[in-house]
C-alpha cells in the first residue's frame, strides 16, 4: 500500500474501521472545466489533491466542445468599457431561467454572478489567456436585462507545451487541431458569400499558417480550454490518474463523506480524502438505460464522450443524494453522418434559403431559435406528430453559399447512403423524404411570402440580434429569410440531438451535494453536468453550460479548503507529515508559470 491509515486512525477520524491506500486532502472525479479548476484552485490553496478519470483520455466533455463560457459583468467586458453589472445579469437570469426548484435558486444564481469576476482573474493570473466573444449576443437579447458580448473563451493553445501528455487527451483524439474560435464560426458560415466572411476566413488561416510557421501546434475552442487548465494542473505537480473510474464512496457513521473507492489496474484503491470529494465526472448523456427511463428517448444522438455514463451520479444517488431535472439535456438538432457520426447543427438551420419541416411537411419552430429550444420544440412536436426526424429543407444558393459541417465528410457518401436527399422540385423532394407533398409545398409557399415581406408571421425568425447573429446580411428585407425558388432541393435528416445532460445531484450555492431532506452531504461537492444545471431548463447565452461548471468547481474547491471535515487540522503539503505524492506518468515537465498562447 502506498499510505496506510490503520483501523484506530480511522476511527479517530469518525469513520469506519479501514486501511487506505492513499491519503490526499481533496479528490476530483474527472477532468472537464468543472473538476480541473476544482483541482487547480485546491492545489492553489496548498492543498495536497489527486485528479481521477474514468477513460483513458483526459479533458471530458469541455475538451470537444465550443470552450465558450457565459461569464456575464467578466473584467475583459470592463477593461473594453462594456457597461454590464451584477443586478443587470441577476435581472436577465431571473427573467429566461423558470422557478425548477433548489437547483435555480436566487442563492445560486448570485453564487454564480459574484463569482465570475473573482474566477476569470483567479484563471487569468494563473496563465488562462481569456478573450471575449464580443459578437456573441444572449440567447434572448431582447428580454430584460439581455445585451451581446457576455461570453468568454481561450486563446488558442500550443499543445506541444504539454509534452506526451497531450496524446493521452481528448482533444488530440478527436478535436479540432487548428486555431479556431467560437467567435470566427459566425463569419466564416458565410465565408464563400459575403467579404466579412471572406475576410474571417483569411484571417483564420493565416493565424493557422502562422502558427504552423513558428513549429507550433494550436488548438482552439473547449481544446484550448482543456488544455490551459491541464497546463496548469501539470505545473502545479497534481498527479492525475487516468483509466481510473469511481466505484464507491466511503462514509462515516453518520453520513459524511470520508473517502472514495477507485478502480485503478484491476484493483480496488482506497483514498481518503480529507477536506473533501470533488465530483465533476459528467452526466449520463451515453447511458441508455437512464435516456430511455429518464427522457424516453429510444435512441441518443448525443455529441458529448463514451465514458459520458452517470456513474457518479449513480453512486450519490444510491446514497440518498437529491436528484433534479434527469429528463433535460442541453438539447440541440443533430445530423447523422454516413458512419453513424452525431454533428450538431448551428448556423446551418439559420442561413436563409432553408426552412425545417416535420413528419407531416410543416414547419413548427423558429430555425434561427436557441438550440436548447430547438431541441425542445422537437420533443414536444414529436408528441403531436410522430415520425422523428425533421428535415432541413434548403435549396441550391444555400447548398452553394454557407458552410454545412456534417456534410464537409464528403456529400457523395451521404447521396449514396441517402441521407441526403435532393430533387429539382420541392414534391418530388417531398416523395423522397416520405412527407405529404401538397403539405410541403403549401408550407414552403407559404414561408416564401414571408421571406419576400420580411416577417415570419408564424414563428418570428430573423426577430432578435441572436437570430441574425447567424444569418446573410445580403439578403434583404430579412437576413433570416430567403425564398426555397432555385433548384436542386436538397434535405437532411435532423435528430433531437445534445451536448450533454443537464440533469444530475442537486447542489448548493458552494457546490455541497444535498439528500432529498436538503441536508448537506458532509465532505462532499459536485459541479459540472454531474449537477442539475443553475440554468434550469434553458440557456441563457454561448458558454453556459461551461461557465456555471468552472465557478461551482472554483466554489467547490475554496469552500473545501475552508470548511471542509478537516479544515485547519491536515498537514500543509510538503510538510514532513503529509503523504507522499507520487507524479502521474509521464513526468510533468518543469515548465514556466504563464500559458503561452498563439499570440
Amino acid at each position: 500500500m502506498e499510505t496506510g491509515e490503520t483501523a484506530a486512525g480511522a476511527a479517530a477520524a469518525g469513520g469506519p474501521a479501514t486501511e487506505w491506500d492513499r491519503i490526499v486532502d481533496v479528490l476530483v472525479v474527472g477532468t472537464g472545466a468543472a473538476a480541473l479548476t476544482a483541482a487547480i484552485t485546491a492545489a492553489d490553496e496548498g492543498l495536497d489533491v489527486l485528479v481521477v478519470e474514468s477513460t483513458g483520455l483526459w479533458g471530458g466533455t469541455t475538451s470537444i466542445s465550443g470552450g465558450g463560457l457565459w461569464m456575464p459583468n467578466n473584467p475583459l467586458m470592463k477593461k473594453d468599457g462594456v457597461r454590464d453589472s451584477r443586478a443587470k445579469a441577476l435581472t436577465y437570469m431571473e427573467e429566461v431561467i423558470a422557478d425548477v426548484g433548489p437547483v435555480s435558486s436566487r442563492e445560486r444564481k448570485l453564487a454564480f454572478l459574484e463569482t465570475v469576476p473573482e474566477v476569470v482573474t483567479f484563471l487569468g493570473d494563473l496563465g488562462v489567456q481569456w478573450m471575449r466573444s464580443k459578437d456573441y449576443p444572449d440567447y434572448y437579447p431582447d428580454r430584460p436585462g439581455g445585451m451581446v458580448g457576455r461570453s468568454l473563451e481561450v486563446k488558442a493553445f500550443d499543445t506541444k507545451l504539454l509534452g506526451p501528455w497531450f496524446k493521452q487527451s481528448r482533444p488530440a483524439a478527436s478535436g479540432i487541431p487548428a486555431p479556431l474560435a467560437t467567435d470566427d464560426v459566425w463569419e466564416l458560415s458565410r465565408a464563400w458569400s459575403t467579404p466579412s466572411g471572406f475576410i474571417r476566413g483569411a484571417r483564420f488561416v493565416f493565424r493557422t499558417l502562422g502558427g504552423l510557421a513558428r513549429g507550433k501546434r494550436l488548438y482552439g475552442l473547449g481544446g484550448a480550454l482543456a488544455s490551459s487548465l491541464m497546463y496548469i494542473v501539470r505545473n502545479q505537480q497534481t498527479p492525475v490518474w487516468l483509466s481510473a473510474p469511481l466505484t464507491d464512496l466511503i462514509q462515516d457513521d453518520g453520513g459524511a463523506v470520508l473517502g472514495a473507492v477507485v478502480s485503478r489496474d484491476g484493483r480496488d484503491v482506497r483514498i481518503r480524502a480529507r477536506r473533501g470529494v470533488v465530483l465533476g465526472a459528467g452526466g449520463f448523456a451515453r447511458n441508455a438505460e437512464w435516456r430511455e427511463q429518464y427522457q424516453g428517448l429510444e435512441k441518443e444522438y448525443s455529441s458529448a464522450p463514451e465514458g459520458d455514463l452517470g456513474q457518479a451520479i449513480d453512486i450519490v444517488a444510491s446514497r440518498g443524494g437529491a436528484l433534479a431535472l434527469m429528463d433535460d439535456a442541453w438539447w440541440g438538432p443533430s445530423a447523422v453522418g454516413p458512419k453513424g457520426n452525431v454533428t450538431f447543427t448551428l448556423a446551418e438551420r439559420s442561413m436563409p434559403f432553408s426552412l425545417v419541416v416535420d413528419a407531416a411537411g410543416n414547419r413548427f419552430l423558429n430555425e434561427s431559435e436557441s438550440y436548447v429550444d430547438f431541441g425542445h420544440h422537437m420533443l414536444e412536436n414529436n408528441k403531436r406528430v410522430p415520425g422523428t426526424p425533421a428535415w432541413l429543407v434548403f435549396d441550391a444558393r444555400h447548398a452553394r453559399r454557407y458552410l454545412f459541417n456534417a456534410l464537409l465528410q464528403g456529400r457523395a457518401e451521404w447521396k449514396k447512403q441517402g441521407l441526403l436527399l435532393q430533387d429539382e422540385s420541392i414534391t418530388g423532394l417531398a416523395e423522397k423524404m416520405g412527407v405529404p407533398p401538397a403539405a410541403l409545398q403549401a408550407t414552403v409557399e407559404r414561408f416564401n411570402g414571408f421571406a419576400k415581406t420580411g416577417v415570419d408571421e408564424d414563428f418570428h425568425r430573423g426577430d432578435t440580434v441572436y437570430d441574425t447573429y447567424y444569418s446573410d446580411p445580403r439578403v434583404k428585407p430579412n437576413p433570416n429569410l430567403g425564398p426555397l425558388e432555385k433548384g436542386p432541393f436538397s434535405a437532411v435528416r435532423l435528430y433531437p440531438g445534445d451536448l450533454g445532460t443537464k440533469g444530475g445531484l442537486v447542489t448548493d450555492a458552494d457546490a455541497r451535494v444535498l439528500r432529498e431532506d436538503g441536508s448537506v452531504i458532509p465532505g462532499l461537492y459536485a459541479a459540472g453536468n454531474t449537477t442539475a444545471s443553475v440554468m434550469g431548463r434553458t440557456y441563457p447565452g454561448a458558454g453556459a453550460t461551461i461557465a456555471p461548471a468552472v465557478v461551482f468547481g472554483y466554489r467547490a474547491a475554496r469552500h473545501a479548503a475552508a470548511y471542509g471535515p478537516e479544515a485547519g487540522s491536515v498537514p500543509a503539503a510538503g510538510s514532513a507529515a503529509a503523504p507522499a505524492v507520487e507524479p502521474a506518468a509521464p513526468a510533468a515537465p518543469a515548465v514556466p508559470p504563464a500559458v503561452p498562447t498563439a499570440g
